[in-house]
């Protein structure tokens, strides 16, 4: 399926050219000329794209507001492509939430090569296991599209339990993972994090879904 990246380009030429390329690597571009159209757009679809691309020299708004607003709604990854290509406007766009900065002319190519790149991340950064999806840039982890409330040492676990899913894992081993606790503490301490990750997921430790206990071992993760 084609990756949508939406552009925010106001000069048609400009925007034929860079929507032409794009489609020839097999991304679907959604464009705007008018920033206003195009965030009432995303605020209706706020997880609609994974990538922005932005001028900055705009009709309605200025480019660096729209950058903002566009931050403001949507984790998406906002590639500025602009003419205004000084020092002082990179590290203001920057500020403002963008991701990238091509100052025109570019290369097309180099568009692209960015756009890949930060997918190929993406995917490296995202797993999804079932019911489960893993953000490991943001150490999140969700459950049905609701972020979870983790601690730290719960996140690690139940990582692990997601990673390596019907897999039996021994209390050491569960204790030796993580670098925030040591073995020297009581088993019961690694079945106390366990049983506020069920009470988070709302796993039923007497009739588990998600995560089963071993007797005399530990617990496995039910993929």
């Amino acid at each position: 399926m084609s990756e949508k990246i939406l552009l925010i380009e106001d000069d048609v030429e400009m925007q034929t050219l860079i929507g032409d390329y794009l489609q020839n690597y097999d991304f679907e571009v959604i464009a705007y000329a008018k920033p206003k159209e195009a965030l009432a757009h995303l605020q209706t679809n706020p997880n609609h794209y994974k990538v922005i691309i932005l001028d900055l020299m705009l009709p309605q708004m200025d480019g660096f507001d729209v950058c903002q607003k566009i931050r403001e709604m949507s984790n998406a990854h906002i590639i500025i492509s602009s003419a205004r290509g000084e020092m002082s406007d990179k590290i203001l766009g920057y500020g403002l939430g963008a991701d990238d900065y091509l100052a025109k002319p570019y290369e097309p190519r180099e568009l692209v090569l960015k756009i890949n790149s930060f997918l190929r991340r993406e995917t490296k950064a995202h797993h999804k296991v079932g019911d489960f999806e893993i953000n490991e840039s943001k150490m999140e982890i969700s459950m049905e599209g609701y972020v979870l409330e983790l601690t730290k040492i719960e996140f690690d676990i139940l990582h692990l339990f997601l990673i390596n899913t019907n897999k039996v894992f021994s209390r050491e081993v569960i204790f030796n993972a993580l670098n925030t606790i040591s073995y020297n503490a009581k088993d019961r301490t690694v079945d106390m994090h366990i049983s506020n990750i069920r009470n988070k997921i709302n796993d039923d430790s007497k009739n588990p879904k998600y995560i089963k206990s071993v007797w005399g071992v530990g617990y496995k993760f039910i993929g």
